[in-house]
């Protein structure tokens, strides 16, 4: 097989098991891409080589003795730097943690080993999952492989950036106000926050106890609802987490979008944060594109993305400065600047401000559920621009909140952000479909539906 750097999951999952692919020969390649690349792209805090090139050797021998542990038997796997894997440590991207090693497994990467899945390290992450790429960090930020000068996204930068660049094939990250959503569209991946509880938040270091997700990130939409298949379900030791039937989310893949109901939410870049021309003309053609394939397409409205902002920030501060109050009284030299100056306004949310939001919070579910009785699938903005240079702070602090992904956090509802295109510079622009909870299967079956029609799984940045 040629370039197996763009090999996609389920593509190395069926050739592994068919004995055509070997795990050692896929982690070599991927190895030597990342020797070559990552100096470049910043993608890893810590890359566990040697470890990965053993489980890869282990994996290939269960082959040859007729076991295969599950669907992802031999594929390499990315973990984001707020997730526990054993062994490694979990640092946040951040000096306050920088020793903080894990004795066991988060529950989600637990459920990937035993789908046979490999880990090759853990990712470049913002600070605590809020702070932004930064320079002041014991490591460098992530850069988008699209092109270097410019970010990748974050909270879950190195995932972005890795699957991309075709350093690895999938990545966990996670999502408390887009942090899943906003590198796959930084980097033209496919990013997943599922229906809040729907996956295991134990062993992932918390942001936001009601806003955090955590979320699959792959190349492909099938492999995007093969790793879900593969992580959600119900922990009862996770107090968020949901006893909703999980599973089959590859079921509608191929069945196309005729006759389904897709609401479109224009104001949300139209009006609240006008976008840039290239992204709104990019969202009216996955809009005329799904009419043509037979949807039917009716506009939306919901609260304003004023509104969804603010009830993310009072809990989202609240609940964080319950997390990092004491450091911040102790240690706030050790934080870097940005995740600093974000984390202390949560020292001045009152227990009103925060009742308030979360009686806010209550209507806005309500308003969403309104709109998803119309609607088989809401469609709306992911980011309202490309992304900024790394080297432009002040354009990046501009762009950043420029996003209409914070509404589905405070919602719970599942979300999918993936390509719409390319701007004319040759950077991604993104779309971003809402689903009903625990419909991820609907989700994917729209967002396939997009994809084969505008071929951006083929689409790679032109790097290496």
């Amino acid at each position: 097989m040629s370039d197996l750097h763009w090999i996609t999951a389920t593509e190395a999952a069926q050739a592994i098991a068919a004995r055509k692919l070997s795990p050692v020969e896929l982690m070599n390649a991927l190895l030597e891409r990342i020797a070559r690349l990552d100096p470049k792209l910043n993608v890893f805090i810590r890359l566990d080589g040697d470890a990965a090139m053993d489980a890869a050797r282990a994996a290939e021998a269960e082959i040859t003795s007729g076991r295969l542990r599950g669907p992802l038997h031999g594929v390499p796997v990315g973990i984001k730097d707020i997730i526990d894997v054993a062994g490694l440590p979990t640092t946040c991207h951040s000096k306050i943690l920088i020793d903080n090693v894990a004795a066991t497994d988060a529950v989600c990467v637990s459920h990937l080993r035993g789908a046979g899945a490999i880990v090759l390290g853990k990712l470049s992450t913002h600070e605590f999952a809020i702070g932004g790429p930064s320079f002041d960090l014991p490591w460098p930020p992530a850069r988008n492989p699209w092109n270097p000068d410019h970010h990748p996204g974050g909270s879950s930068s190195g995932s972005g950036s890795g699957i991309a660049a075709g350093l690895f094939p999938m990545a966990l990250g996670s999502d408390t106000g887009g942090s899943v959503r906003n590198p796959a569209s930084a980097c033209g991946i496919v990013g997943l926050k599922p229906t809040y509880g729907l996956v295991s938040r134990r062993g992932v270091f918390p942001l936001s106890f009601t806003l955090d997700h955590v979320g699959p990130l792959t190349r492909t939409v099938a492999d995007n609802a093969l790793m879900l298949d593969i992580i959600a379900g119900h922990d009862p030791l996770d107090p968020g987490s949901a006893t909703a039937p999980w599973g089959r989310y590859a079921s509608g893949l191929d069945r196309g979008v005729r006759g389904m109901r897709i609401g479109f939410i224009r104001h949300f870049h139209e009006s609240d944060l006008p976008a840039d021309p290239e992204v709104a003309a990019g969202l009216e053609n996955v809009a005329g594109t799904l009419q043509k394939l037979g949807a039917d397409i009716r506009d939306v409205r919901l609260p304003t993305l004023g509104e969804f902002a603010a009830v993310n920030r009072v809990i989202l501060q609240s609940e964080a400065w319950a997390i990092h109050g004491r450091w911040l009284r102790e240690r706030p030299s050790d934080y870097g600047r940005l995740a600093r100056r974000r984390l202390l306004p949560g020292a001045f949310m009152s227990a009103g401000d925060y009742v308030q939001a979360a009686r806010r919070r209550l209507e806005m579910i309500a308003a969403v559920e309104d709109a998803l009785r119309e609607a088989d699938v809401l469609l709306c903005a992911s980011a309202m621009d490309p992304p900024s240079r790394l080297d432009d702070p002040v354009e990046t602090e501009r762009t950043y909140p420029r996003q209409a992904r914070t509404p589905f956090n405070v919602t719970g509802h599942p979300a999918l952000a993936m390509m719409a295109g390319l701007s004319s510079t040759g950077l991604p622009l993104s779309v971003q479909f809402v689903g009903r909870n625990f419909a991820e299967a609907t989700l994917f079956q729209v967002a396939g539906a997009w994809g084969r029609v505008a071929g951006t799984e083929e689409k790679h940045p032109p790097i290496g």
